[in-house]
């Protein structure tokens, strides 16, 4: 079958987001494209809107989203064939182009998800192979089906795989957020490598005093951690920069890496290391003390979270939980709250497509069908918020009466997911596998009372008239979907 060629949509995209010289840089997640913009009000939201193949535009956490679903890799690669943008150019921008933003908490806020998301989102596709194998070795070991021993070299393999995309935490996201933090990424990576060097590691599990440079160290094991090597990577960027720019040409190359390090040591080990590890606690136990407080609250706060899930990936704040539940698995191993309703919410959109699909004739209900199968299957959930939920309104009410039903149960039966499964499929009920098989059943059962529910209160809810539709989206020029409500 002839590869579909994206060059045209790749160029149609470009020009209107202002050409490749307003790319700052691009990347993607699962459904979309990425930017950031140097300028972001020249890019064009309606006429990319009405492009073929995209889905729609959202503004978040100061990126330019476009959404494009499952083919998101072919048309990444056909925009930066398109634009030119090879891997040094993004990078290597001069940072005195970009507008000067007057500074507020609003703009500060907006730069610290954008990094964060920026720093993540590349983690995702290690993040699903690595739960994959997490889920194989408690599936298949003796917790389970007992196909393997605890002894045997399949599950020795299918754990040590898992657990390594988690640990290597340091390594990983010292190379992307040195992406975004505009500083040497190998440099970066060899600093989260110091962090997890296992004679450091062997140093703090003796417990004994230890000194940088004469300075005392905290015994902190930052296996596993994400905040302290973000931590270190924003200050290292400014190290590096000064002593590139005080450093004679001929001597920058011998001595800027080794100062820069040598600067390094004392703040990662000694004061940002510790700090991000606190602030990484910190929220972990605070998240799941809220799961743990019980009662009527602890149930709700679950439920709230599986009917609003879906609103927050609208408007692109969902990243800020992702966050959270990647700190919650790689430090604890589990969580009691956010994933719960995540999963819930992610069963009810294929629940909303079916319910829809009953109310819909020929070719909408055959889209509303396809979108149902994207979801339990493809674990794309997009072309269903954007394709029913928002295009027709009452099915976007439909999910969220789903998501908080699935999100109550899971609630009500103090339901644990043990594997971060970032997939909106329904490999994602594989979460509470690692339990015991009352946890594997409540939330398997979770799931399905989320997808019922939202298909029978979508059905019974119905959709507004294809033609009100268009009067309404006429009278608001196409606003943007984040103003309603954002992978």
């Amino acid at each position: 079958m002839a590869k579909k060629d994206y060059s045209q949509l790749a160029n149609s995209i470009l020009e209107n987001v202002g050409g490749s010289a307003n790319v700052a840089s691009v990347t993607h997640c699962m459904t979309r494209l990425r930017f950031n913009l140097k300028d972001m009000s020249v890019a064009k939201d309606d006429t990319i809107k009405g492009l073929s193949s995209v889905l729609g535009v959202v503004r978040s956490g100061g990126q330019y989203q476009v959404v494009i679903g499952q083919t998101v890799n072919e048309v990444y690669d056909a925009v930066v064939s398109a634009g030119n943008l090879t891997t040094a150019a993004p990078v290597n921008e001069n940072l005195d182009d970009k507008p000067k933003e007057k500074m507020t908490w609003k703009s500060v806020g907006n730069t610290i998800l954008n990094k964060v998301a920026g720093s993540l989102t590349p983690l995702i596709p290690m993040l699903v192979a690595a739960s994959m194998f997490k889920m194989l070795a408690a599936v298949t070991g003796p917790s389970m089906l007992n196909w393997f021993s605890a002894n045997s070299d399949t599950y020795k393999l299918f754990t040590f795989v898992g657990d390594a995309g988690f640990y290597f935490f340091p390594i990983i996201i010292g190379y992307t957020s040195a992406k975004q933090f505009n500083t040497n990424r190998i440099l970066a990576m060899f600093l989260g490598a110091i962090l997890i060097d296992p004679n450091l590691i062997n140093i703090v599990t003796a417990g004994k005093a230890f000194h940088v440079f004469g300075i005392n160290m905290s015994l902190v094991n930052y296996s596993s951690t994400l905040v302290p090597i973000m931590l270190s990577v924003w200050v290292m960027s400014y190290i590096e920069r000064f002593f590139n720019k005080h450093i004679v040409a001929s001597l920058r190359t011998i001595l800027s890496p080794t100062l820069t390090i040598t600067v390094m040591l004392p703040l990662a080990l000694c004061v940002l290391g510790p700090l991000g590890g606190f602030i990484g606690d910190g929220i972990c136990k605070g998240i799941l003390a809220f799961g743990n407080m019980g009662g009527i609250w602890a149930i709700l706060g679950v439920a709230i979270i599986g009917a609003l899930w879906e609103f927050l990936v609208l408007t692109g704040m969902h990243l800020v939980m992702i966050s959270a539940m990647t700190l919650l698995f790689a430090q604890g191993g589990h969580d009691n709250f956010v994933t719960l309703g995540a999963v819930a919410a992610s069963m009810a959109v294929a629940g909303m497509c079916l319910g829809a699909s009953f109310r819909l004739k020929g070719e909408e209900r055959s889209l509303a069908l396809g979108y149902t199968v994207a979801s339990i299957i493809g674990g794309v959930t997009e072309p269903g918020l954007y394709g029913v939920a928002i295009r027709y309104r009452r099915p976007f009410v439909g999910m969220m009466i789903g998501g908080f039903c699935g999100g109550l149960y899971a609630g009500i039966a103090h339901c644990v997911g043990y594997v971060m499964v970032p997939v909106a499929n329904f490999l994602a009920l594989s979460t509470y596998i690692g339990g015991n098989s009352a946890n594997i059943i409540n939330g398997i059962i979770s799931g399905a009372v989320a997808f019922i529910v939202a298909a029978i209160a979508t059905a019974l809810l119905g959709v507004e008239s294809k033609s009100k539709v268009k009067t309404e989206e006429a009278e608001t020029t196409h606003a943007d979907v984040s103003d309603v409500a954002h992978a």
